[in-house]
């Protein structure tokens, strides 16, 4: 599977990782995880949350947001976000052992991660930016929402949104517990170097491997 950034969204600086790993055994709850959950919530439970937007990666995803016309302040960077949310209540959320990989990675590098399962994937993935009539049906919405134009998003070939750039999900092609095949996008912006990207889409690739049997076969692609 080929994920591709179009003209239009490559203009923005937006670049990926990507890579994929098969044959995943996806689990509710998952002893290994949990203790590698905990090592990275111990590692940034002290941090003083109001220095991370000092921090250039940080800053970069922040910068990004204002550009595309979001207020980072009211919406984070996931890697942000995640952040926070240890030096806040100490915890991590517990969604699946192939979510908690991704989130686990993002705490750590501040990368957003999108997890794929690529057997509800049309065709190749392709980011491009929205004309104004597509629907986005996002993790934890009841109901769909009409994108805006010029926002980036990233489609499968039948135009179904799987995400908008780069931090928010959907239903459509979110991991599941029947999840055998998973597609990996850790998400780049201008002023973050593209070897992170790289490094954080390789990280969760290692994990899935680790802690979800998964078959990976080595490589990250960039676009």
């Amino acid at each position: 599977m080929i994920v591709k950034v179009y003209e239009d969204a490559k203009k923005l600086g937006i670049f990926v990782g990507f890579t994929e790993v098969h044959n995943v055994k996806v689990e509710k709850e998952n002893n290994e995880i949990e203790k590698e959950l905990q090592k990275i919530e111990e590692k940034y439970r002290s941090e003083n949350p109001d220095s991370l937007k000092d921090n250039p990666v940080v800053r970069a995803y922040r910068d990004f947001y204002w550009k595309i016309g979001i207020d980072p302040t009211k919406t984070r960077p996931s890697g942000e976000a995640l952040r926070r949310r240890v030096a806040r209540n100490g915890k991590l959320p517990r969604i699946n052992n192939v979510v908690d990989a991704g989130n686990i990675v993002s705490t750590e590098t501040l990368v957003p991660i999108g997890l794929y399962d690529m057997d509800k994937i049309i065709g190749n993935p392709k980011i491009i930016l929205s004309k104004g009539n597509e629907f986005f049906y996002g993790i934890g919405k009841k109901e769909p929402e009409k994108i805006n134009p010029n926002i980036p998003i990233m489609v499968d070939d039948s135009g179904k949104v799987m995400h908008i750039y780069p931090h928010r999900d959907s239903t459509l092609t979110n991991i599941m517990l029947e999840t055998k095949n998973v597609l990996i996008v850790s998400a780049g912006v201008p002023g973050v170097e593209k070897d992170l990207v790289i490094r954080a889409a390789k990280l969760t690739a290692e994990l899935l491997v680790k802690y979800a049997n998964g078959k990976w076969d080595g490589v990250v692609n960039i676009a």
